[in-house]
């Protein structure tokens, strides 16, 4: 194979994933909604993955603790593999299934986002981390290859990428890691005009009535989420079961 056939049968392979990723990806404006909601309030997003995914999920992090273009205040993301002491003192300890999950419950509060990135799916410390996640009472989402998968499985949500490639999952990992924060930086200014809290729907059974209108009291918002007051003014967003976006509109 000559060096322009590598390249164009990379690029092949790209190519051939773009249509069916660009159905997928639709879901990435609703997790900005949600997750723009979420950090608004005071609460954050851990991600973790391995390898090239542990880049990516370090890369999503600096969008959001810096900026992905403009200006704007920084937004609490923890990428779980970088805290590198931890990460080897729970691995030496617990076992390396324990490094991220470990983590997640020493970080995550009720109601916080849990994003875990595998081109595989069946990576055991990330399944680990899911099940942890969701016992904590986070939101669970997925980047991974093709579906079904077990981390699947396990979130909420997954971004499935309809490739057999990993290094296209990985690719367009990243291209959905920029799309997020773009959705996530169109939503804030939304987010932070409106002033007041509905009451939530409850995660399961039947939903709870909602109250929209209703002044929000003095313990919603930040403190709520276990996280310290960061001065952030509260919205008017009801909380994210399945069946809203983060901006308080029902899906369609």
């Amino acid at each position: 194979m000559t060096r322009h056939d590598t390249l164009d049968a990379h690029l092949a392979g790209l190519a051939a994933a773009l249509l069916p990723y660009r159905r997928e990806a639709e879901r990435l404006a609703v997790w900005g909604d949600e997750l723009a909601w979420t950090l608004a309030r005071g609460g954050r997003i851990l991600v973790a993955g391995n390898g090239g995914s542990a880049a990516e999920a370090q890369h999503l992090t600096a969008e959001l603790v810096g900026k992905l273009r403009d200006d704007r205040e920084p937004l609490s993301a923890i990428a779980l593999h970088a805290e590198t002491s931890a990460l080897t003192a729970i691995g030496n300890d617990y076992g390396y299934e324990e490094v991220f999950a470990r983590q997640v419950r020493a970080h995550g509060r009720r109601d916080d986002i849990l994003l875990l990135m595998s081109s595989s799916g069946s990576s055991r410390n990330l399944l680990t981390a899911a099940r942890a996640g969701r016992q904590t009472g986070l939101r669970c989402w997925a980047f991974t290859g093709p579906a079904p998968n077990p981390l699947a499985d396990l979130c909420d949500d997954v971004l499935a990428v309809p490739s057999p490639d990993s290094q296209v999952v990985q690719e367009l990992h990243l291209v959905s890691t920029h799309l997020l924060c773009e959705f996530v930086d169109q939503a804030l200014p939304l987010v932070r005009q409106l002033r007041t809290v509905p009451v939530p729907p409850v995660r399961t059974g039947p939903a709870a009535p909602v109250q929209v209108g209703s002044p929000a009291p003095e313990t919603v918002g930040h403190r709520t989420n276990g996280h310290p007051h960061n001065g952030n003014p509260h919205n008017g967003h009801p909380h994210n079961g399945r069946g809203f976006t983060g901006t308080g509109w029902a899906a369609s």
